[in-house]
């Protein structure tokens, strides 16, 4: 009987598309680690939009994306190694790790991860710091160097500054030398300042027209109703980056000028991700944990992060 108990776990799952409360915590099968794996004991797991577009459906319109019920959301995580798989060689049982999964299942107390998906865990950097670090990173990291292509004596406008991607942009952007106009809600100008930006925009109380021709270059993290305020926000022969799946009048682009790019997913890269935990570390870099929830709350970390309302990143613990 011991034996049978040791080989399940708790994982956050569910069966059919739907609201939040649509996650359930269940017992499942613990996972075993196949060829070039290692199991890694779940101390934390990222919540990113992603991973509620999934749940909700949004995704499976959008991209015709099918999932295997009932489904196992997550991909970002931070804990320990458990054992190794045949031929994967990089980590021992023990090991501190963090990274993403292949293919979902990081909302459980273990997942089977590709140890090439695996950087080693700095060790003043603490598992939640962690799992809210990989795809936020990432995808503000592409937005600034390969699309937005921010250097000194260029200003970037980021929408949704204070959020789980936005205040890793406006990071990345200072870090690249550029300027950085901030737009959040008045709650959180401070925090927008604390991150290095040059000025902030209130968009609940400021004047939109004041933003006219402001930026070389706008990441707009949210979406939303303004959208085409920040196209207006562009130069001439200035880009937006589209993170928040907005709709930008394609009219008014070309009338202004202005280049909207496709959103461009951000490939793992375990150098960079190793880049990024050595910025945390010495200081150069921040994740911001502005919500962390144990596994059995997940329904409500999703309905956090689907508010849009939530400041820096949300994190599940496993507490195990």
């Amino acid at each position: 009987m011991d034996e049978c108990r040791t080989a399940l776990m708790n994982a956050v799952r569910f069966h059919e598309y739907g609201p939040p409360d649509t996650l359930r915590l269940e017992q499942v099968t613990r996972p075993v680690a196949g060829p070039g794996e290692v199991l890694v004991r779940v101390r934390a797991a990222g919540v990113n939009p992603g991973d509620w577009q999934m749940r909700s459906g949004w995704a499976a319109v959008k991209f015709g994306l099918a999932l295997t019920w009932p489904f196992t959301p997550g991909y970002d995580l931070a804990g320990v190694v458990e054992a190794a798989g045949p031929g994967a060689e990089r980590y021992r049982a023990g090991d501190r790790v963090y990274g993403m999964t292949a293919t979902a299942g990081a909302y459980a107390e273990y997942a089977a991860v590709p140890e090439s998906r695996l950087a080693p865990l700095p060790g003043t950097l603490d598992d939640e710091q962690a799992a809210g670090l990989p795809m936020s990173a990432f995808t503000a990291w592409t937005a600034v160097h390969e699309q937005a292509l921010l250097a000194p004596g260029r200003t970037a406008l980021i929408n949704g500054a204070s959020g789980g991607v936005g205040h890793f942009a406006v990071q990345f952007a200072k870090l690249a030398g550029a300027r950085v106009i901030a737009v959040t809600s008045g709650r959180n100008n401070a925090f927008a300042e604390s991150l290095g930006a040059d000025s902030v925009f209130d968009y609940t109380a400021d004047d939109w027209r004041e933003l006219e021709g402001a930026a070389d270059a706008v990441i707009d993290t949210v979406g939303g109703e303004r959208t085409d305020d920040l196209v207006r926000a562009v130069r001439k022969d200035g880009t937006l980056v589209p993170i928040g799946w907005g709709r930008y009048s394609p009219e008014l682009a070309e009338n202004v000028g202005v280049c909207v790019q496709a959103l461009r997913m951000a490939p793992f890269d375990v150098d960079r991700l190793k880049w990024i935990g050595e910025l945390i570390v010495t200081g150069d870099l921040r994740v911001e944990i502005g919500a962390s929830m144990p596994l059995a709350e997940a329904a409500s970390a999703h309905a956090l992060s689907e508010s849009r309302r939530a400041r820096g990143k949300i994190v599940l613990r496993t507490d195990t």
